[in-house]
């Protein structure tokens, strides 16, 4: 048997069960011809052998057939069809045993072994109609013309004996073969459970490797444009020194390099407070307006924001990593910015859609047309200079919405400018509603 048939290969519980039952089966056949030669060789018992091993012989083939379509089912199995072999079996056994003494022969004790099986490997219905199976079985037996086994010519004490030694060896037999599968079966299992154990923690590893891709993504996405202005501003200087008159204008310089410099290392500090923290510890409790405050954070002065929460809207609790959402709005903010002129305005709001919260980043910039819009989302594509940006805002900024359990929806026209919308889910508690003000800034 190759290693794609090995019985902690299965992908479904139910192939490993009707692995085991057709070698116990196998085991059966060859026991219930040891048995039948035994009795009728040995013992010199006239039993009826004709007609036992064609029922011996129908339970062979059987198996052969089960075998054969296992073979390209082994996890496709379904539990009727570990229940019907069963019934089978239970049937088998009750026509041997009608040849063979009937309710008279000791082993009536093999019925027990189709219900541990049973037991083990079906669900409660199943194994219940196992044992009402059983029970008719054993029930019928006596009420049918049976063969009694042939045992005129011995005395009585030699009857009770035999009959002692046969119940003795059925015993033995019905136990062998419950032990036997219930420990291949079980430990079949507990491999497989190592194995599902093994595999969910390399699960988890590289769900913890994407998750620090993803920290370092975005990391490497904010700092782009702090390091674009640092470099641009440097050539400036170096142009600009030995030039008295620019003394002023060098001084300007020199602090926005100091302040983008600044914002380089809170990034920084950030992706290092951020690494090894699963997302359940950074999940806390926030509201819109204390989210888009973060994420106006490090925005340029121009184009100027405008942010509008309407009252419902700033009542809304919203229970998620506000650092990594943030983040997310921060890169639609500072696209929506690079879209406009400095002379026009991006627009931020927050309300309350069909029990989300919607924000709405709006400019009033050239547009997308249709094709850069359908790819507007893959990684690193972009349609700004070189140096301006890495293509990777809008693609993880949908990457942490969509992992909320939100949506991003993005419309744009050209020249008529881009609206991108992002709904979160939350939970909104009306009784904190109070009469504030809108929210409106200008940055």
């Amino acid at each position: 048997m190759s290693d794609s048939r090995r019985p902690d290969h299965f992908r479904n519980r139910n192939g490993l069960n009707l692995l085991w039952l057709i070698k116990l089966r196998w085991g059966s056949v060859l026991g219930q011809i040891a048995t039948i030669m035994g009795v009728y060789v040995l013992l010199e018992l006239k039993i009826p052998i004709a007609p036992l091993l064609v029922v011996v012989a129908l339970e062979a083939l059987s198996n052969l057939s089960v075998s054969l379509w296992f073979r390209n089912h082994a996890d496709s199995v379904r539990e009727w069809q570990l229940a019907a072999i069963m019934s089978l079996d239970v049937v088998f056994l009750t026509l041997l045993l009608f040849l063979t003494g009937g309710p008279e022969n000791p082993f009536a004790f093999l019925y027990l072994v189709n219900i541990a099986l049973a037991a083990v490997a079906l669900h409660a219905q199943w194994t219940w109609m196992l044992v009402a199976l059983a029970l008719l079985g054993v029930g019928i037996l006596p009420l049918t013309e049976y063969r009694a086994l042939p045992l005129d010519h011995l005395g009585l004490p030699q009857r009770q004996a035999l009959y002692q030694q046969g119940l003795w060896v059925a015993f033995g037999v019905t136990a062998g073969f419950i032990v036997h599968f219930l420990w291949r079966v079980t430990g079949a299992l507990a491999r497989r459970e190592k194995e599902l154990v093994a595999a969910q923690q390399t699960t988890a590893r590289q769900e913890q490797l994407a998750s620090l891709a993803t920290v370092a993504a975005g990391a490497a996405h904010e700092l782009a444009t702090p390091l674009g202005t640092i470099a641009l501003v440097a050539k400036e200087l170096e142009r600009t020194v030995g030039d008295p008159s620019a003394a002023q204008a060098s001084l300007e310089d020199v602090r926005l390099i100091r302040n983008q410099v600044a914002r380089c290392r809170l990034i920084l500090d950030q992706m290092g407070a951020g690494l090894g923290r699963s997302s359940e510890q950074v999940v806390e409790q926030t509201n819109l307006p204390a989210l888009i405050r973060d994420a106006l954070i490090g925005v340029r002065d121009q184009p100027t924001v405008h942010v509008e929460v309407d009252d419902l809207a700033r009542a809304t609790v919203l229970s998620l990593p506000a650092r990594a959402v943030s983040q997310a709005l921060r890169a639609l903010i500072t696209n929506a910015q690079d879209a406009s002129s400095d002379q026009s305005r991006v627009l931020v709001s927050g309300t309350i859609v069909d029990g989300k919260v919607s924000i709405e980043v709006v400019d009033t910039g050239r547009g997308m047309s249709s094709d850069i819009l359908a790819r507007v989302s893959e990684p690193f594509f972009t349609t700004k200079p070189p140096g301006r940006g890495m293509g990777l805002g809008l693609y993880l900024t949908r990457a942490v919405v969509e992992s909320l359990g939100g949506h991003l929806q993005i419309e744009s026209k050209q020249d008529r400018g881009t609206q991108v919308q992002v709904l979160l889910p939350c939970s909104v508690d009306l009784s904190e509603i109070r009469e504030y003000p809108a929210e409106q800034s200008r940055v």
